[in-house]
C-alpha cells in the first residue's frame, strides 16, 4: 500500500497572484480565489530551504519588489538572519531608505514586536522570520495587521 503525503495548502503572496492569473498550459483557465478582492490577504509566508546563497537569491526578488512599492509607508524586517546585513540589502537592490530594520530588546520577543510594528501601521509590509508558528501567533499577526492596515509575511527558513 502506498502513502501520498499531502503538504498543508500554503497561502500566496499577493505579489505573485499576477503571475498566477496567466494560465499555465493553454485552455486551461485561471480559477477565482474563494476570497473577495477588496481584501488582500493579511498573513502569508514563504519557506525558503537549501543552501543559505541560494534561499538569498530567491528572497531577493520579493524584498526588493516590497521595497519600492508604491504605498509610502515602510518596509519592516524584524529579526531577519545574520546573513542579511545592509551590505547585502544594496547589493540585492532594495530601496535601503524604504526599510526599517528592527530587532527585539530585553525581554520582547520577535513575534510581539512584529505584531507591534504591524499594529502601529506604519509599515505596508512586516516581515518577520518567526520560523514555524501555530495558529495562535498566526491569529495575534492577522488581529495586528488588520488594525495597522499592513500585511505580515514570515519567512520560514529550513
Amino acid at each position: 500500500m502506498q502513502q501520498s503525503i499531502h503538504a498543508p495548502q500554503q497561502v500566496q503572496l499577493p505579489l505573485f497572484e499576477a503571475f498566477l492569473a496567466q494560465p499555465v498550459l493553454p485552455g486551461l483557465k485561471a480559477q477565482e480565489p474563494a476570497r473577495k478582492h477588496s481584501q488582500p490577504e493579511l498573513f502569508s509566508e514563504l519557506s525558503l530551504r537549501g543552501a543559505v546563497g541560494h534561499c538569498q537569491n530567491l528572497l531577493a526578488p520579493v524584498l526588493r519588489e516590497l521595497s519600492e512599492e508604491d504605498d509610502a509607508r515602510w518596509l519592516t524586517l524584524i529579526a531577519p538572519p545574520s546573513n542579511l546585513t545592509q551590505a547585502w540589502l544594496r547589493d540585492a537592490g532594495l530601496n535601503r531608505e524604504r526599510i526599517l530594520l528592527l530587532h527585539p530588546r530585553g525581554n520582547q520577543s520577535p513575534l510581539q514586536l512584529a505584531c507591534e510594528a504591524l499594529r502601529l501601521g506604519l509599515s505596508h509590509t512586516v516581515v518577520s522570520w518567526l520560523g514555524n508558528i501555530n495558529a495562535s501567533a498566526r491569529q495575534q499577526l492577522v488581529r495586528a495587521a488588520n488594525a495597522g492596515n499592513a500585511q505580515s509575511l514570515n519567512i520560514r527558513l529550513g
